[in-house]
C-alpha cells in the first residue's frame, strides 16, 4: 500500500522489530517509510474499527488512508506507550467526529465504561454514552430513536449535563461552569442520568 523508498535510518540504525521501535524511531527521523510500515502491521484493526462505525466499505478505506495522514503529525506530538490500542482509540474517535458532522449520536457497549474522576479529562477520552449491552441487536437507527426519546425522559438537570458531557463533549468542568452546578453535583447528574437512560432503553 505504502510504496517503499530509500530510507537513511536503515542505513544509519538497526532495523525497528517491535511497535515501541518504529514509533521511537519515527519520532527521532520524521521517516514516512518507517510509519508506513508500521501503520501497514494493524491497518486490519484500522478498518475494521472503521467499518464497525461508518458501516460502508468505500468510507472505511477512505477514512483508513486519512488516519494515516493523521499519524504523520499525531504520532510525533503524542508520547505513545502502546501504538496498539492508542491506534484504536484515534481510529474510534476519527469515525465518531465523522458520525457527529452528520449529527448522529453513536451507542456503544456500557462493558468497560468507567465515569471518571478527573475533572480535566479530554472529553474524547471518555465521550459518547455507551448505554446499550453488547447483546442487544438494536440497529443504529433504532438505538437513535430510543435514546433521543428516552432523553427526553430525563429530569431537567440530567438531561442537561449529559447533552453537555456527552454529546457537546464538554468536561466537568466546563458543565459546571455553564450549568452553575458544582462538581459532586455535575457528576452525580450525570451518573444518575446514564443509570436512567440505560434503564429507559432496556426496557
Amino acid at each position: 500500500m505504502f510504496l517503499k523508498r530509500f530510507s537513511p535510518f536503515r542505513v544509519l540504525h538497526a532495523r525497528p522489530q517491535t511497535d515501541a521501535e518504529f514509533v521511537a524511531a519515527y519520532r527521532e527521523t520524521g521517516d514516512l517509510d518507517l510509519l508506513g510500515e508500521l501503520y501497514e502491521r494493524h491497518m486490519d484493526l484500522v478498518y475494521a474499527v472503521c467499518f464497525k462505525y461508518l458501516h460502508d466499505e468505500e468510507e472505511s478505506r477512505d477514512a483508513v488512508m486519512q488516519l494515516f495522514e493523521q499519524l504523520i503529525t499525531d504520532l510525533r506530538r503524542h508520547e505513545v506507550t502502546n501504538f496498539k490500542s492508542w491506534l484504536h482509540t484515534v481510529a474510534r474517535n476519527h469515525c465518531l467526529m465523522i458520525l457527529r458532522s452528520r449529527k448522529t449520536v453513536v451507542i456503544e457497549s456500557v462493558d468497560g465504561f468507567v465515569l471518571t474522576d478527573d475533572s480535566d479529562a479530554q472529553p474524547l477520552e471518555r465521550s459518547w454514552a455507551n448505554l446499550t449491552d453488547d447483546k442487544d441487536d438494536f440497529d443504529l437507527e433504532e438505538n437513535l430513536s430510543r435514546m433521543n426519546g428516552c432523553l427526553q425522559t430525563l429530569p431537567v438537570e440530567q438531561r442537561q449535563c449529559v447533552d453537555l458531557f456527552y454529546l457537546q463533549e464538554k468536561s466537568y468542568v466546563e458543565v459546571s461552569e455553564i450549568t452553575g452546578f458544582d462538581l459532586k453535583q455535575v457528576k452525580s447528574y450525570l451518573q444518575n442520568g446514564r443509570r436512567n437512560l440505560k434503564n429507559c432503553m432496556t426496557k
